[in-house]
């Protein structure tokens, strides 16, 4: 599926702002005006998505809002999350279990 160029710089914002956005695991109301304007942009853009976003809508959780984002932006929301989450950098085990220091995206 293609998606308008702004709809993905809006849930980019939304993701990498994950603390700012969210409030105990759910959108707080800053989130949810950005929200609104990207659920608008898909739903105009992609009508078959519309159960999707109203689900989203109805309980705008962060495993709702990223099931969007992942149909958006592919296996990037993930890793934007991650680095909002942790940081520029993150620990990861590597095949000999040792703790190998990365860099973030």
């Amino acid at each position: 599926m293609k998606f308008g160029k702004d709809v993905g710089f809006i849930l980019r914002k939304l993701i990498k702002g994950y603390m700012v956005y969210f409030s105990r695991g759910a959108l707080n109301s800053d989130g949810r005006r950005l929200f609104e304007e990207a659920a608008r942009m898909i739903v105009y853009e992609h009508p078959e998505l519309k159960p999707l976003i109203s689900k989203a809508r109805r309980n705008p959780t962060l495993e709702n809002i990223l099931k969007i984002a992942e149909r958006v932006l592919g296996g990037e929301a993930r890793v934007l999350l991650a680095s909002a989450i942790n940081g520029p950098y993150y620990y990861y085990r590597d095949y000999e279990e040792k703790f190998i220091v990365g860099r973030g995206s």
